[in-house]
């Protein structure tokens, strides 16, 4: 580690200690030492699916692009059952158990924060989950370990047990509607905050992506944790290369002996 990134990790240490307020905003980078590939990076699943085959307008309307979606559902669930939280996700939840977080802004689907230990009430999850799949005739909800099982079965495309409605994941496609109140409530949080930290996002997706942007506009330090440049890099106040992990344990532990010296 060089000097100039450990004093990095230092000041960014003596901004959260002082801090009443932490927001955390969380991209696929996050999770990718979790085992969950970003979809946008080579080998990622869009490069053997067009994303534009999986747009709400398209599931809604064509039988076919359901069962595209469903068949990279099938193929796409059993990593995320398997994929266990990683430092950075435990880093987190040591910041909630220190009284510093007000919330996680995720853009994530893949519940890992809340598997690490994080109360659900602190996260929001602007993009939704894949967690759960909803009945979208009359709101029936199942677990996605359910409909696996009857995809595993060989039904291609699932249906409601109740209606017959067509089942979706509580995952936002490409152009459905964000969650309202989970974007008033990281809005909120973004506005109010005096730390921004940013784990893994390439900060190109929109409206989520705006977040940190508010935050700084109202007074927040913004700390960009990524490995790659992104689009606010000239935005922020620090930003720290490399494994959200690594970087994100450092962060805490320096946090911690500052407690512990308090």
């Amino acid at each position: 580690m060089s000097q100039e990134h450990q004093q990095t990790i230092e000041t960014v240490a003596d901004l959260i200690h002082g801090a009443n307020s932490v927001v955390v905003f969380t991209g696929a980078g996050i999770s990718t030492e979790s085992g969950i590939p970003d979809f946008r990076s080579a080998g990622g699943l869009w490069e053997r699916y067009d994303p534009e085959e999986f747009t709400y307008q398209k599931f809604m309307s064509s039988e076919n692009s359901r069962k595209l979606m469903w068949q990279l559902a099938k193929e796409f669930a059993p990593v995320l059952e398997n994929a266990e939280p990683n430092p950075a996700h435990q880093a987190v939840v040591r910041l909630e158990e220190m009284n510093k977080l007000v919330c996680i802004i995720t853009q994530n689907v893949d519940y890992l924060h809340q598997k690490a230990g994080n109360s659900e009430s602190k996260v929001v999850e602007l993009h939704g989950t894949m967690r759960y799949i909803r009945c979208l005739s009359c709101g029936q909800r199942y677990t996605a370990q359910e409909i696996q099982a009857v995809l595993e079965d060989g039904v291609e495309i699932p249906e409601c047990h109740h209606c017959a409605g067509i089942l979706k994941h509580e995952a936002i496609a490409f152009g459905e509607a964000m969650p309202a109140q989970a974007m008033l409530k990281a809005e909120h949080a973004s506005k109010n905050c005096d730390v921004f930290i940013v784990i893994g996002s390439s900060l190109v997706v929109y409206p989520a992506a705006s977040m940190p942007v508010v935050a700084k506009r109202s007074g927040a330090s913004l700390i960009i944790v990524n490995r790659e440049p992104t689009d606010l890099d000239s935005f922020a106040d620090y930003i720290i290369r490399g494994s959200a992990g690594e970087a994100m344990d450092a962060i805490l532990k320096s946090v911690e002996q500052r407690m512990d010296r308090a």
